[in-house]
């Protein structure tokens, strides 16, 4: 049973015993839990954690864990109503609205009830994480002298060296800034260079956070069609003359969600392209570090062959270690570097210095090349099994890519198929999927599915949801 499994399971068992003890009576202690129940200690600390995050109990260290004391009666209520006059009337002058729907973003984050299987997750499984590296790296990082000072805003010297190092091209580390993950980078890169009102060109589908990022800002996304090859060329250049856009958010390798990359000779067109419009390319290199075991090699990043300082370049290792490995880089060089480092001072300071050094222990470790060869030949593996399952079992499933990197699969659904009744099937059946339609800006052509293969535990649970995934297309198609 996975830990966070148990740890939920162990507090709801002493959630409901909590009755036999009296407000301050003190609980069985850690040793006797731990034999009682026989998982491990962290699972007992954590499941007295949860109770005592809900104020149910009460830790002392060295004393033990005691039954809480009842509350204070909370002071009533207020009316809150008047907010949704005011946050509405202070965007009424916006050309965008910038309410933000963050479900696209959530299917991903949250966690699935218990025996649920995990094709929506959009990080490694635990068991594909380097814990054991991570852990040895911050426990190195923490005794570097002045490892918990306050770092340079931009970032380490010596981490943004690295990135720069792994970019390639023009960029050097004097072009880097160290950032709190993707994510934040790229709403740094976002408010940087467009204001609220303005376009912004995204690839159609795209990734849904991104999209909420672009509408939080008070931008439009405008989609732009992508294929097999990656965004569309003349459609871009269109798109560009149409709406003045001065911003294009891309990502040319193992695309979210189709999992395209850039074609070779679309390469140089599209940043010829966004150069003769005056705009930015936003590249988002998410997954670089997610090749599967049977890629050639990978194309450079677009900045790497950008001498004008069109491409404002994004790389995150947070896909590639663990969702609480929240490090990334921006990289652009020119007048626009200046803009976008007083955003990310603004916006977060810096990025905690220990979390730097940490990461400078890992990349710089013997285990951090091992952990990315076992993570494409278990990518590999766990691709090749979710395809098969999905061909034999969902033939009527259109995968018209099979990508050589990232961690997902995307479906495209016959036509009358509903994507939310298949979704919400599927959850009745006991799998979470993706649905589609939050990955479009605008409306979708057909219906979608995005499936996963690196948040759950191995091949016998990709075969077992796909199964799952079968008894609930009978359900909705018959």
């Amino acid at each position: 049973m996975q830990e966070s499994s148990s740890v939920g399971e162990l507090a709801e068992q002493l959630r409901q015993e909590l009755d036999r003890y009296s407000p301050g009576e003190k609980l069985p202690s850690s040793r006797a839990l731990v034999e009682r129940f026989r998982v491990s200690p962290v699972t007992v600390s954590r499941a007295l954690a949860r109770l005592a995050a809900e104020g149910l109990v009460v830790t002392r260290p060295g004393a033990g864990a005691f039954r809480a004391r009842p509350r204070t009666p909370a002071a009533l209520t207020g009316d809150t109503s008047w907010q949704e006059v005011a946050l509405s009337a202070d965007g009424a002058a916006d050309l965008v609205p910038r309410s933000v729907d963050a479900s696209g973003v959530l299917v991903s984050l949250a966690a699935p009830a218990p025996g649920v299987i995990e094709f929506n997750g959009g990080y490694l499984h635990p068991s594909l994480q380097p814990e054991r590296a991570m852990a040895a790296a911050l426990a190195r990082a923490g005794r570097r002298p002045g490892a918990w000072g306050r770092p340079p805003m931009e970032g380490l010297p010596e981490l943004r060296e690295w990135f720069a190092r792994a970019v390639g091209g023009p960029v050097t580390a004097a072009g880097v800034l160290v950032t709190a993950g993707g994510q934040s980078a790229l709403t740094t890169a976002l408010r940087a260079l467009a204001p609220p009102g303005a376009p912004v060109l995204v690839e159609s589908p795209t990734y849904p956070g991104m999209l909420a990022i672009a509408r939080a800002a008070g931008l439009r996304p405008v989609p732009v069609p992508v294929d097999a090859d990656g965004v569309r060329p003349s459609l871009l250049a269109d798109a560009f003359r149409a709406t003045g856009a001065r911003v294009l958010v891309c990502q040319p390798l193992f695309q979210n969600p189709t999992g395209a990359v850039l074609a070779p000779e679309r390469r140089a067109e599209v940043l010829r392209i966004a150069r003769q419009a005056g705009a930015f390319v936003v590249e988002d290199d998410f997954v670089r570090r997610l090749v599967h075991e049977d890629a050639g090699p990978l194309p450079r990043p677009l900045a790497a062959d950008d001498p004008d300082g069109v491409v404002v370049h994004v790389s995150s290792l947070t896909k590639a270690t663990s969702p609480s490995f929240r490090v990334s880089a921006l990289a652009a060089h020119g007048p626009v570097l200046e803009r976008l480092r007083a955003i990310q001072i603004v916006d977060t300071f810096f990025v905690p210095r220990p979390l730097q050094e940490a990461t400078l222990e890992l990349v710089g470790s013997s285990a951090w090349p091992r952990h990315l060869r076992s993570i494409a030949a278990a990518l590999r593996t766990r691709r090749d099994a979710m395809t098969a399952a999905l061909r034999l079992q969902l033939p009527a499933l259109a995968l018209p890519h099979v990508p050589s990197g990232g961690y997902h699969l995307w479906l495209r659904l016959p036509d009358g198929v509903s994507e939310s009744a298949l979704t919400a099937a599927a959850l009745r059946a006991g799998v979470a999927v993706t649905p589609g339609r939050p990955y479009f800006s605008a409306e979708p052509p057909a219906g979608h599915l995005r499936l996963s293969f690196a948040a759950v535990a191995g091949t016998g649970e990709i075969t077992e949801g796909v199964h799952r995934l079968r008894t609930a297309w009978s359900q909705v198609v018959g």
